[in-house]
């Protein structure tokens, strides 16, 4: 059982699958009918599916997008583990149970409107999801979104049409959706595609941010989700800089709901270190509070 703060806020329901797609490297989009949880998702939030009826085990996907209005959920994800590899099999028409939208979701200061949103392989999905969100809003945010892999992207790069100051010269592949919408986005990878960073997506980063001014730099709160190794690259990059940061924690869980505490990590209070689950207490987290030591 989850505890009480949140309950009710968890719905389960039966989902339809709308679409599968497949991308290189094992990676799928699936997209599902699940109206309870689209109406309540916010980006960071994250979704625990059934992925075979044979599994007892769900497992927990990032939300890519959520639309209230259509009722449905989007995730991407690459298969690791038999647990979605059962899923990759799923097709239109299929049906899985969805249980969310769990967790703490991200949250933008209006005093700090230049968002920088790093996200890494898996850690993509929230990304696009925030920046889409921070779009539709009153407040007068001005998102900057890097993504880094080292496998192909899942989805079909292209020269943007948005420039941006402080972004090495021939690094120009974006994701159409969010240059579509005003919203510049830039790629890093190590592995050579086409108008893409060579380097760590942190890194590029670190170069926009020291293209900055003072005035413009202490507008700045960075986001980041992705493997660990990246997590504790961004936590080290606001530090440098003296910004803000929060995380999303990726972590093996059993029920998602709070109850197992399989999940737990250890955070750094003001009341000293705490074990928090990484399921209902994050899966964001101040990256200072993760990663007190990154440098």
């Amino acid at each position: 059982m989850s505890h009480p703060e949140h309950r009710g806020t968890i719905a389960v329901e039966d989902a339809e699958v709308l679409s599968h797609v497949p991308w290189p490297d094992q990676q799928f989009v699936l997209t599902v009918r699940a109206p309870k949880c689209a109406a309540r998702a916010r980006p960071g939030t994250f979704a625990h599916l059934t992925c075979d009826t044979d599994l007892p085990m769900r497992r927990p996907l990032s939300i890519m997008r959520a639309d209230p209005e259509a009722g449905t959920l989007e995730f991407l994800y690459k298969i690791v583990g038999h647990g979605l590899s059962q899923l990759a099999a799923r097709r239109p028409g299929d049906t899985l149970s969805v249980m969310g939208p769990i967790g703490q979701p991200f949250q933008p200061h209006p005093e700090r409107p230049r968002t920088l949103l790093i996200g890494g392989g898996v850690g993509i999905p929230p990304m696009i999801f925030f920046a889409e969100s921070l779009a539709g809003d009153d407040t007068p945010w001005r998102p900057l979104v890097l993504m880094g892999s080292e496998i192909p992207f899942p989805f079909a790069t292209r020269p943007s049409t948005l420039l941006v100051d402080g972004i090495p010269n021939g690094v120009i592949a974006c994701l159409p959706d969010l240059d579509a919408i005003g919203i510049p986005s830039r790629l890093a990878t190590g592995a050579g595609y086409p108008g893409c960073y060579d380097g760590f997506v942190t890194e590029l980063g670190r170069e926009w941010l020291a293209g900055l001014d003072d005035h413009a730099r202490a507008e700045v709160e960075i986001f980041a989700c992705g493997p660990t190794p990246m997590l504790r690259a961004a936590a080290a990059l606001a530090r440098a800089f003296d910004l803000p940061c929060q995380v999303s924690l990726e972590e093996y869980m059993a029920c998602a709901v709070g109850g197992c505490a399989g999940c737990t990590v250890l955070v750094h209070t003001e009341d000293g270190p705490a074990m928090k689950r990484v399921c209902v207490d994050g899966p964001v987290f101040d990256a200072r509070q993760v990663f007190p030591d990154a440098a």
